[in-house]
């Protein structure tokens, strides 16, 4: 019997930076019933940003209990789970598979010295980013493993094993330890050429191959172990797909897979990226470059400052963010002569540089909050605008953009992106992002999808947001201008 079929529904369990949600989609890719789980993120040291690997998983399988629960009460039969994580997380686990470090996750930045070390050898750095496809920045697991095995040994003291986040969650759902190739391409330690852990990147880390996972495909498909079959009540040998991280599978959840259509989200953080069918940086090495699946591979970049720019002006200026985002809206486009580098928490993507700290160049009297947090949003814009640059400069086109997240509730956003890219949005609403992804690839993995680009097709834009011409003239002159006062403001410090 298909997998498919009358009722049929898959889960996907997307392993987000605050919360667990789980997303039940048909074939057709129509999400059905969502759950969620909030995850506590410890930021109280310095730099810290850490998790419970342990409530996490607890979070997991809640989350999936509570939607087995829905499935059954409504008369749907599951066919298979499949994962989508946050990129970038580190665990170090004993010999028994239990947690003895907190999780690290990628906004963790205490591992900036070994990261400027590192880079500071640039052509070492390039080397490893061109073999690796992953930029050598704090949010690199092999540059966190670089720290804790060099410098903070203490906090790494009885550790057998590394691993990432989801790869723990996942070991508890199929009793396996094993990673996939998506995962572990944002991790700095494979070489994404061969799909083999990288020897020199060992080295950097200061650990062995074999006290990292087994790698499979992100396809790949294993039995749900008994004891969580139980505790959720799924069937004991459940298919569980192993899905990949969140920013590629955030490609597919929004129906970008074709050649020249670039996802971009916008959230707290954002990101645009290209899907591929080979892997690739760009010649200045300002890109990632991550497996999907089927031979896919996402090529992109991701920023620090998005949305979160807009809630940091609303709590300066001590005014609701809808109202100020309005008050902004009615700004015309480039603010009145003011610019923005807007790097709140540092930056990535393409400068990679964690240090960074945002300026406002051409302020004047009149200037009000309207006009920075217009300035602001512009430079958020910006910044993903040279992504897209960066992008192009692999080979890659850029000749649609499907855009999702939280940042699109209020129009400025999509208004300044749409001028910045001087492209249509593509909106992709409720589109439920990389956890609609791992359901596309989970029927992909057993087998009701011939491609993931058919998988792709099933998801359509709900609305389009086209650019003001007059708007994108004036933001695409100002952006080499952002370039110079980046590299003066660098070059200064």
């Amino acid at each position: 019997m298909s997998a498919g079929g009358q009722g049929a529904i898959v889960l996907g369990i997307d392993l987000g930076t605050t919360a667990t949600k789980v997303v039940a989609a048909d074939r057709e890719g129509v999400v059905l019933n969502q759950t969620k789980r909030e995850n506590e993120l410890r930021t109280d040291k310095l730099s810290e940003a850490v998790q419970d690997a342990e409530a996490v998983r607890d979070s997991a399988i809640a989350a999936v209990a509570e939607c087995v629960s829905w499935a059954q009460d409504n008369g749907h039969r599951i066919a298979g789970l499949s994962f989508s994580a946050a990129m970038h997380t580190l665990l170090g686990l004993d010999a028994a598979g239990k947690p003895v470090t907190p999780a690290f996750n990628w906004a963790d930045t205490r591992a900036a010295e070994v990261a400027a070390n590192l880079r500071a050898d640039s052509d070492r750095a390039t080397e490893l980013h061109r073999t690796t496809g992953t930029p050598v920045h704090t949010q690199s697991v092999m540059v966190k493993l670089a720290w804790l095995t060099g410098e903070r040994t203490g906090l790494a003291e009885g550790v057998v094993h590394w691993c990432t986040l989801k790869d723990f969650v996942v070991g508890a759902f199929v009793d396996e330890f094993v990673t996939e190739h998506s995962i572990a391409s944002g991790s700095g330690l494979q070489d994404m050429h061969r799909l083999e852990w990288q020897e020199e990147a060992l080295r950097v880390a200061g650990i062995r191959a074999d006290q990292l996972p087994e790698l499979k495909a992100p396809t790949d498909v294993l039995p749900l172990a008994p004891q969580t079959a139980k505790v959720t009540g799924l069937a004991e040998g459940l298919p569980v797909v192993l899905g990949g991280g969140d920013g590629p599978l955030g490609n597919l959840g929004v129906g970008a897979t074709n050649p020249g259509v670039a996802g971009l989200s916008l959230g707290t953080s954002g990101a645009l990226r290209v899907v591929s069918d080979h892997p690739s940086v760009d010649v200045r090495c300002r890109t990632f470059s991550y497996v999907l699946g089927d031979g896919l591979w996402v090529i992109g970049g991701a920023v620090s400052n998005g949305a979160v720019v807009g809630e940091w002006a609303a709590e300066t200026f001590g005014v609701d963010l809808g109202t100020l985002l309005d008050e902004a809206l009615d700004v015309a486009p480039g603010a009145e002569g003011l610019i923005a580098l807007p790097y709140l928490l540092g930056e990535r993507a393409p400068w990679w540089e964690p240090g960074l700290t945002g300026s406002l160049v051409g302020l004047r009297r009149f200037h009000g909050r309207a006009e920075i947090t217009r300035a602001i949003t512009e430079g958020v814009a910006q910044q993903l605008a040279l992504v897209r640059d960066a992008v192009r400069d692999t080979g890659a086109q850029v000749r649609a953009v499907r855009a999702t997240g939280g940042g699109f509730r209020s129009r400025v956003w999509a208004e300044v992106l749409a001028a910045a890219l001087d492209i249509e949005l593509e909106l992709a609403e409720g589109s439920s992002g990389s956890g609609l992804g791992a359901v596309l690839l989970g029927w992909r993995a057993l087998g009701e999808l011939d491609s993931l680009e058919e998988a792709a097709s099933l998801v359509r834009p709900t609305r389009t947001v086209p650019p003001n011409r007059d708007a994108a003239r004036l933001m695409a002159q100002r952006r080499p201008r952002i370039e110079k006062i980046h590299a003066a403001l660098r070059d200064s410090e």
